[in-house]
């Protein structure tokens, strides 16, 4: 890993920036390895440098653009201390027309090097999120979920004349509304989750601690660091071990971190040398996970196919079986032939259970249940059983 200095550069002068910084079944669309700048922080304009990476490269967009706070003097907390707040010049812009066209640039440029079935997440507050949103669209993207990053311990609103602002939004989006394979590991998260589908607002605490990048002096190397446990949500939700993490605004390097212990690639963009080096020293004492602690929980799609009529072949459920829903308002009787009846109603186990509740569809493998010692037992588990013989 290593810090790659860039050519000159050709910046609008109006804007003023200087941080820049489906589960494994899919197929992979892979750049010649030699094409990209695996595991590098490229110094320089992160769209020059963004926009000499090979097109239909990159697997992930991790993106914590500047947010344009339009901040008007100093912050004090209510001891006359000034508070530590971001007021560098890569975060003012001289209009929102400006910004506008920044985003615009950068968006672009990240499109063009995200595979197709890609995705994107990007972080913002108030004060750019909604415009960023906008471009987003106009631009083709397709947005998939606005996830609010809850902070259970965000700074205080010393002046009292505004809620305190808890929260950022991350817009989490497709290259296209055509992507239709792009990784979300559903199952994975949902098993972390104590078996519950993870929300989209997420309760997360700031960065603070022994996290937190420091200089000689004690001050934070960079105002807007990231807490790791924010990029590890978005990383194992989004890609796969081996896959490309582009950040476009690198920063203290918090997503490379991130990206290497969890057997993931990276690519940085930073135009500021002092993040660039924090950054590098930080990730260059990343200890990788080992491979037994990345391997993802098996997504239902990818597990072999097993038809109700193999579990009525083997033995697991005899035929004239009754089978019931979860609350025993209904009865099926099992077929020889691996069909259910339902009165004068016959069919799979999908259709009878979605007709026995007068809806569409239904997952019959979790609807119906067998009753074994007056308890019940779900289909799904004599389905588990099967496939796990097929793997012996």
């Amino acid at each position: 890993m290593s810090i790659a200095r860039a050519g000159a550069t050709r910046t609008k002068p109006q804007i003023q920036v200087s941080r820049t910084g489906v589960s494994e079944r899919r197929p992979k669309i892979l750049a010649a390895p030699s094409a990209l700048p695996l595991d590098q922080i490229l110094l320089g304009d992160c769209i020059e440098q963004i926009n000499n990476l090979p097109e239909n490269s990159i697997d992930l967009i991790f993106a914590d653009p500047p947010y344009n706070l339009q901040l008007e003097g100093a912050l004090s907390r209510p001891d006359q201390s000034v508070v530590d707040a971001v007021n560098d010049d890569w975060d003012k812009f001289s209009s929102f027309a400006d910004y506008d066209a920044f985003t615009r640039d950068w968006l672009k440029a990240v499109r063009r090097v995200m595979k197709p079935d890609a995705t994107i997440f990007v972080i913002g507050s108030y004060h750019n999120i909604f415009r960023v949103g906008t471009i987003l669209q106009d631009l083709g993207f397709w947005i998939l979920n606005d996830i609010v990053w809850r902070k259970n311990n965000p700074m205080p609103n010393f002046r009292g004349r505004r809620f305190t602002n808890a929260h950022e939004t991350m817009i989490w989006a497709s290259k296209s509304a055509a992507a239709k394979n792009y990784t979300f590991n559903y199952e994975a998260l949902k098993a972390g989750n104590e078996d519950c589908q993870v929300r989209s607002d997420w309760l997360l605490p700031i960065c603070t601690g022994g996290e937190r990048l420091k200089d000689e002096n004690g001050r934070k190397t960079h105002p807007t660091q990231k807490p790791e446990s924010l990029l590890t949500r978005v990383i194992l939700s989004a890609s796969n071990k081996g896959d490309v993490v582009l950040d476009p605004f690198f920063g203290s390097g918090t997503t490379g971190a991130v990206a290497k212990r969890l057997g993931r690639h990276f690519i940085g963009t930073e135009r500021d040398t002092t993040y660039a080096k924090a950054a590098q020293k930080r990730i260059n004492q990343i200890v990788p996970l080992p491979d037994n602690a990345l391997t993802l929980v098996p997504t239902k799609r990818s597990e072999p196919r097993v038809a109700f009529n193999s579990v009525v072949e083997a033995g697991l459920i005899a035929p004239g079986t009754l089978l019931t829903d979860a609350k025993r308002r209904h009865q099926a009787l099992v077929r020889a032939d691996g069909t259910l009846s339902l009165g004068q109603i016959v069919g799979s186990i999908h259709k009878v259970g979605a007709l026995a509740q007068g809806l569409p569809a239904c997952n019959g493998w979790t609807f119906w249940h067998v009753v074994t010692d007056d308890k019940l037992i779900c289909i799904d588990d004599m389905r588990t059983q099967i496939r796990a013989s097929m793997r012996d």
